[in-house]
């Protein structure tokens, strides 16, 4: 397709070499570690209040799950350190103001009422967007997703002693849930609210277990999954979670038919594979999990621009590109990452491919002269 030539004549010119951003200076670096280190400290610390605070100053707290305890006191500190140097890097820090902007705004919210809690329904909890590009992902997904999220419900409160169950009559079956020393339930272990609340965790491990078994598999089929993968980052989490499921549900089966046979065995390989997870977390794949609430923002951000009608037409074609405020926080992005072809922000994929090509073609032709 032969291309006008007042067309090519104001396409931006083709971008540079493509070279590695450059480094921040060694003070510069330090400055985010030491305030990533600050802010982890503090989040840790307050943890450890909320848990003395929570357990009735360790009243209600199990001496046998501090290594539990210990474990997600690291993981709070992993995600607020992580987070911090995230949020320090330009992309991430245009994306986490525009996105929480959007997300607290009294604005956007008298705009599109609805908006915000169809998005975290959507986006977040059924996570709409993993369906366009497989239903078997994202069913899979959703039993990882909805059984960590359970498991978390549970295994947390429990861990910090803020959830306790106590016999109502010290011989059974009545039980009393308490939170925080408060009696919030009582309930029947024979029932099926009371076998429910006992075996949550073998619940959560049913849903993981398919889930994650099935991203396994892929890994381990796809081509285009296996392209490119790491064991570390992509193949560990999925290993991970499939350990601590069976061996919660093998703990399960071995106090119900074995009449505890290998309990202790199993219940040490069960807390070594969940303290090494969450400590794994906020430095592999899972960190996702934190950085997804700004992700709805930005989401919604473009929404309520979409509403306003302020959409960018590409400057080629005139075939709409994104809304027009998404479009210039993509473009301060690239100047703040000193990456100098931010016009072709202006440009559909199409045009710019055709730009870039007919950029290209122009330069062997110019070479061969």
């Amino acid at each position: 397709m032969s291309e006008p030539t007042e067309v090519l004549a104001a396409a931006p010119p083709p971008p540079p070499e493509r070279t590695e951003p450059p480094e921040a200076p060694p003070a510069a670096r330090r400055s985010v570690t030491a305030r990533a280190s600050l802010a982890g400290t503090v989040v840790s610390l307050l943890l450890v209040v909320a848990i003395v605070l929570g357990s009735r100053l360790l009243r209600d707290f199990d001496s046998a799950l501090l290594p539990y305890a210990v474990a997600t006191v690291f993981l709070a500190f992993g995600v607020a350190y992580r987070y911090t140097v995230w949020v320090s890097a330009p992309g991430a820090r245009r994306l986490f103001r525009k996105g929480f902007g959007s997300f607290f705004s009294a604005a956007n919210f008298r705009k599109a009422p609805t908006a915000l809690p169809k998005m975290i329904a959507t986006y977040l909890g059924f996570q709409k967007f993993l369906g366009a590009r497989s239903r078997a992902r994202w069913a899979a997904h959703q039993l990882i997703f909805w059984g960590c999220i359970l498991a978390a419900l549970i295994t947390f409160p429990l861990t910090w002693g803020w959830f306790t169950f106590t016999s109502a009559s010290g011989s059974g079956p009545g039980y009393e849930m308490r939170v925080w020393g408060v009696k919030v339930l009582g309930f029947d272990s024979l029932s099926i609210l009371g076998w429910l609340m006992f075996h949550g965790l073998d619940v959560a491990a049913v849903l993981v277990i398919p889930g994650a078994s099935y991203f396994l598999w892929r890994r381990m089929k796809d081509r285009g999954a296996m392209t490119g993968q790491r064991f570390a980052y992509d193949l560990l989490p999925l290993i991970c979670l499939i350990v601590i499921s069976v061996t919660g549900l093998l703990l399960t089966f071995s106090s119900i038919f074995l009449h505890g046979g290998g309990y202790e065995f199993l219940a040490i390989l069960h807390m070594v594979s969940v303290v090494f997870t969450l400590i794994y977390i906020p430095f592999g794949k899972f960190f996702h999990i934190v950085q997804r609430p700004a992700a709805v923002g930005m989401q919604l951000f473009k929404y309520t621009a979409r509403q306003d009608e302020q959409v960018f037409a590409c400057k080629r074609c005139g075939e709409p590109v994104d809304t027009a405020p998404y479009v210039e926080n993509l473009r301060g992005t690239m100047k703040d990452l000193k990456l100098d072809f931010d016009a072709w922000a202006e440009y559909c994929p199409r045009c710019k491919r055709v730009l870039r090509g007919s950029a290209y073609l122009t330069h062997v032709k110019k070479g061969f002269k």
